[in-house]
């Protein structure tokens, strides 16, 4: 049976509840621990599938096709736990499924309202996987306070009553503001936030604390005196240089034990935290940098391509170099030359996208690492773009687009090179789609095979001719123009398993040039590097050392 951790936040967003969670899980893990980590989100939209990455960030999707909050992508990253779909749900979704059952009858004629039934499903979906892990760690989205969030503080309130005494702790994140008028810590908002969450039913029985500064003696014991939690509960979260030092941080601040002493668990095992000082070693020790320009059409909003930021860093790390990122905008070149943009970078990344914004821009820095042998990876839309450059100026295909954003014919016939996928094969059913479905999870999602033909850079780079690999797309690379394109020089290095869709295209003569249907920055880790990013990155090393 497992305990169970809920995790809110107060003062203000973006403290880094998900961070805190994740790091908590790894430590729990190296004290010989299982664990599980969920996110509670309180919008109403049923996921974050629909959701421009300009408002939510990216969609981090799971095995079995899940799309879900990219906090998801933290806790794999930190605790090497795959996600599963049970693992994240908003109140769209907690509603949205006690509506499906109100009209079915299941409540039998009874008033539908917030409590019981809005609180029970909450509370089901908690529950799920409780006997396979040591403890799962539930964050609440938001902070307290917020009206959406009502009913999921109740229904952990609830959950935590239900449950034994000593099964459930909660931990509460919140700042503490530093005034450099008076050149103190303020106190007083933490204190509020606790007052807010105690007034539910809440009391937390660990508190991290956002700062700037040292949190002195004298103001840990004022926390923890207002706030009636032990002073040692009264965790320092300063920020960090990357956020893979937070395991080592938080343990060093006393998290870990403080959290098995809420449990009642002594002697508790001792941390082996190797992996993670393996991991800041080689984030402070590097033996040099590369600059690598991603150009996309989100770049305003880093989290849009938190992944790829990340899966960068592992590639770094897996080399012992400092990987360094500019975000270039795709539509400043969508009408002109991208050279004067691209130049000097030791390689380029092309990432995934939706519409139409930006994609000759993209297209043009694919030709551009193209001609000029610059190390290229595209991801998903990014491999679209480099296909549609090799038809329109390699193989001569004139008028080659997709029909995601071609919908006339130019001067010439459009040809439709990546077209909208109607049909394929999800394990033993098939599954199909039309143009005009709902938008919300009708793309083809989740973890699917890839065979990789023999010889290819990708299958040296894996080390192996079969794959699985992350999905997220609409729209599908045509084999009609296969032939065409190989004869020009574009391998397709990888397919499908039944051979009718492209997953991988790779240029024979480039050093290092390789678009690919899925996205595997979602499986990369700190302690794991994805094959491809850390090739990448190599890649760029070497051609560091040639410009």
């Amino acid at each position: 049976m497992a305990r169970f951790i809920f995790i809110t936040g107060g003062v203000v967003s973006s403290l880094g509840k998900g961070l805190a969670s994740a790091a908590l899980g790894s430590l729990l893990q190296a004290r010989g621990f299982s664990v599980r980590l969920r996110k509670l989100d309180p919008y109403l939209n049923v996921d974050p599938g629909t959701m421009s990455p300009f408002e939510h960030g990216e969609v981090f999707v799971t095995d079995d096709g899940a799309e879900t909050d990219l906090d998801l992508g933290h806790y794999e990253r930190f605790t090497g736990v795959a996600a599963r779909m049970t693992d994240s749900v908003s109140s769209g979704r907690i509603y949205s499924n006690v509506l499906e059952k109100e009209r079915r009858g299941d409540y039998l004629g009874k008033t539908i309202q917030v409590i019981p039934h809005v609180t029970n499903e909450i509370k089901d979906f908690i529950s799920v996987g409780e006997d396979e892990v040591d403890f799962m760690l539930c964050e609440i989205g938001g902070t307290v306070g917020d009206i959406e969030g009502l009913p999921f503080f109740e229904a952990i309130r609830q959950f935590a009553h239900d449950k034994p005494r000593g099964q459930c702790i909660f931990m509460h994140l919140t700042l503490l503001p530093y005034l450099a008028a008076s050149g103190e810590l303020k106190t007083k908002p933490t204190q509020h936030s606790v007052k807010e969450l105690r007034s539910i039913g809440i009391q937390p029985d660990v508190l991290v604390c956002r700062s700037e500064h040292p949190i002195p003696e004298k103001e840990r014991e004022k926390i923890g005196l207002f706030c009636n939690v032990r002073k040692e509960n009264v965790i320092a979260a300063y920020d960090l240089k990357s956020i893979y030092e937070a395991p080592l941080a938080y343990h060093h601040e006393g998290l870990d034990q403080a959290v098995l002493d809420a449990f009642g668990i002594s002697p508790a095992p001792k941390p082996d935290l190797t992996v993670w000082q393996d991991v800041a070693d080689r984030i402070h020790n590097t033996d040099g940098e590369v600059n690598v320009a991603i150009v996309g059409k989100y770049v305003q909003l880093e989290d849009a391509y938190k992944s790829i930021k990340e899966a960068l860093t592992h590639g770094g790390m897996a080399n012992r170099v400092k990987v360094n990122v500019d975000w270039v905008d795709a539509e400043v070149f969508d009408h002109e030359d991208a050279a004067p943009h691209l130049e000097g970078y030791h390689a380029i990344l092309v990432p995934g996208g939706f519409g139409e914004r930006g994609t000759e821009g993209k297209i043009r820095a694919a030709q551009f690492a193209r001609e000029r042998k610059v190390p290229y990876l595209g991801i998903c839309l990014g491999m679209q773009m480099a296909v549609i450059e090799a038809a329109r100026n390699v193989a001569k295909m004139g008028d080659a687009g997709s029909e995601e954003f071609n919908h006339e014919a130019g001067e010439n016939r459009f040809i439709p090179v990546v077209y909208h996928l109607k049909e394929w094969v999800q394990g033993s059913h098939t599954v199909k789609r039309k143009v005009g479905d709902d938008k919300g999870g009708t793309m083809r999602l989740g973890a699917y095979d890839a065979t990789l033909s023999e010889g290819s850079n990708v299958a040296r780079i894996y080390g192996n001719t079969a794959i699985e690999e992350r999905h997220r797309h609409r729209y599908e690379v045509d084999t009609e123009y296969k032939d065409t394109l190989e004869a020009s020089g574009l391998q397709f290095s990888g397919m499908s398993p039944d051979g009718r869709l492209p997953e991988i295209v790779e240029w024979k003569d480039h050093p290092w040039f390789i678009g690919v249907q899925f996205h595997p920055e979602l499986k990369s880790k700190p302690f794991a590097p994805h094959p491809l990013f850390k090739d990448f990155v190599r890649a760029a090393v070497e051609n560091s050392r040639l410009v």
